[in-house]
């Protein structure tokens, strides 16, 4: 659940920035007939490109490290893991 509450955190932030940066009359600078237009910043858009990877990786490095919690203990309350693995 806490992994599923942080990838769910980290959509919410990046669906807000997607929200934020959104705006009506802008134009693509790349495909567009418009000479003296409104464009779009393409810079939050590659940073939100690199959140969303960077997010992706991250999910799977914790998902990994829970398979090998799972692996060696076969309970479901952290209280229980972080007991016995700590030194």
């Amino acid at each position: 659940m806490k992994i599923i509450s942080m990838d769910v955190m980290s959509t919410g932030v990046i669906v807000y920035y997607v929200l934020v940066a959104s705006r009506n009359g802008l134009f693509t600078p790349i495909v567009s007939n418009v000479k003296n237009g409104a464009y779009a910043d393409p810079v939050p858009q590659a940073v939100i490109l690199t959140a969303i990877v960077i997010g992706f990786s991250i999910q799977a490095l914790i998902l990994v490290g829970v398979m090998k919690l799972a692996r060696d203990n076969p309970t479901l309350e952290s209280s229980e893991i972080e007991k016995n693995n700590t030194p």
